[in-house]
């Protein structure tokens, strides 16, 4: 039964959805495209009204008002040729921001984390599109295309799996390197869970940073999955590798914590003079639509033998029952 519960929490992440099931789902996926079907639309209402405050009062006059103020739409940022890198980060950051965190319980974009690059890039041009707020799974995506022309800053997925009132939460950020210099892009509720600028040293400064945060919110940091450096080409028909290592806090030391971090940090390095696959002829781009309006592609899972688990064999905990109150601490 543990072992079974573990299996569907890592089916779910491999899905791009970091629901946390155990007698309910705190929020859905729109896995029907845009515009939003009425069905999900409906959905999406009927869950605001279970999980927010006065929530049925809420969705009522907010569906019934008139005169709803006009949201503004983000602009995609543009640089000037001098700006420097910290710079350019700063403003793909505030520009993330400015979409702002999606409180509603449904995801509006699907994420397929087993789907080639190129299809995860056109859902990022969707998102820029659209000016929908976001989550921190698409926060990553859209990072990832937002960096794309940055060939001297590396990107690469960092989640983290924490614990609070015996709920386990999932959250991810897009970390950055350049210049000898690690950093994050993101969005999160928490302001000190997403951005972190291009100053810290080393990954165990970065994962440290983090989990300062999350201390500070009273939740156990437990397990960090890092991926690895995420090709430039937006047409690659490559996977991202979400969990090159999978590193268990509860079992290591402060000490072994940083070596497997160095060895982290030395892998993705050695990534950077591999060549990566051909990307799709010209064609094929032009015949691969958005992956939010034409069919699904065939699901590929990620080999589990890539992974790289560190520590000892995780001690499978039986988790409690949900609070399905939406106001409770998650990040």
């Amino acid at each position: 039964m543990l072992k079974a519960s573990e299996d569907r929490e890592e089916e779910q992440e491999d899905e791009g959805e970091e629901e946390l099931r155990e007698g309910g789902v705190l929020f859905y996926v729109n896995r029907g495209g845009l515009p939003v079907d009425m069905e999900t639309w409906e959905r999406m209402w009927r869950h605001v009204a279970r999980i927010h405050p006065n929530g049925e009062a809420l969705g009522g006059r907010i569906r019934g008002a008139t005169d709803l103020p006009k949201i503004p739409v983000p602009s995609v940022p543009t640089y000037q040729p001098t700006a420097t890198v910290p710079q350019r980060l700063e403003a793909i950051q505030k520009y993330i921001r400015e979409l702002q965190y999606n409180h509603t319980g449904t995801q509006f974009f699907e994420i397929k984390k087993n789907r080639p690059l190129t299809a995860l890039m056109d859902v990022a041009k969707e998102m820029t599109r659209e000016a929908l707020p976001i989550k921190c799974l698409e926060a990553v995506i859209l990072g990832i295309y937002l960096t794309n022309n940055m060939p001297g800053v590396e990107r690469f997925p960092l989640s983290f799996q924490s614990r609070f009132a015996g709920n386990h939460l999932h959250h991810i950020v897009l970390g950055v390197h350049s210049g000898g210099r690690f950093g994050a892009l993101g969005i999160s509720r928490r302001k000190n869970l997403m951005f972190k600028p291009l100053e810290l040293r080393t990954l165990m400064d970065l994962v440290q940073e983090f989990e300062g945060a999350y201390r500070g919110y009273y939740h156990t940091l437990r397990k960090l999955r890092i991926g690895q450096y995420v090709s430039h080409d937006p047409h690659s028909v490559e996977q991202i590798e979400w969990k090159h290592s999978i590193l268990d806090l509860e079992k290591l030391t402060k000490e072994e914590l940083r070596k497997e971090l160095d060895r982290h940090t030395r892998d993705m390095r050695l990534k950077i003079g591999k060549p990566a696959p051909p990307s799709p002829t010209k064609d094929r781009r032009n015949c691969s639509g958005s992956p939010l309006r034409g069919p699904s592609s065939p699901v590929r899972r990620i080999n589990q033998a890539e992974r790289r688990p560190t520590g000892e064999k995780n001690t499978l905990e039986q988790k409690s029952s949900a609070d399905m109150n939406g106001y409770q601490i998650r990040v």
